[in-house]
């Protein structure tokens, strides 16, 4: 039963990893057609910093949407390997997340409060990345 539940559990992370590679090219195709159909077509458009700033933004919110993809992609890899998930790598990609979210923000149009609350999960995520990387150091030096 033992050799059955690591063929299994072996098998199901191969077709997640398989998946989410699929996905994240699926990404990365559909990112180059919009950036290239928006270069095409509303680059001549943004004559005005606000709307430069609001074209940059997208296209950063897009790439970051790909790593985020290559982070869970190597967090499986790491689980298949090492047969743990390591917290480094999930507040990596927590913090990339919450990165992509704060990029699309309109800050002019939130309540202080919610800008307070994200920067307080930002700083907490941050924080817990450095003691994390902090501990690790210590365990290994």
């Amino acid at each position: 039963m033992e050799r059955f539940m690591r063929v299994f559990e072996r098998a199901i992370v191969y077709a997640a990893q398989a998946l989410l590679m699929l996905v994240i090219l699926a990404a990365l195709v559909q990112l180059w057609v919009l950036f290239t159909v928006a270069l095409r077509e509303r680059v001549a458009d943004i004559d005005t910093i606000p709307l430069l700033t609001e074209a940059v933004q997208r296209a950063f919110s897009g790439v970051l949407l790909i790593v985020l993809g290559l982070e869970l992609l190597e967090t499986l890899r790491v689980y298949f390997t090492h047969h743990r998930v390591r917290l480094e790598i999930i507040l990596v990609v927590a913090i990339i997340a919450i990165g992509r979210h704060v990029i699309n923000l309109d800050f002019e149009h939130l309540p202080g409060a919610t800008v307070a609350g994200i920067a307080a999960l930002i700083v907490a995520l941050t924080a817990g990345y450095y003691l994390v990387r902090k501990a690790g150091a210590a365990d290994t030096g």
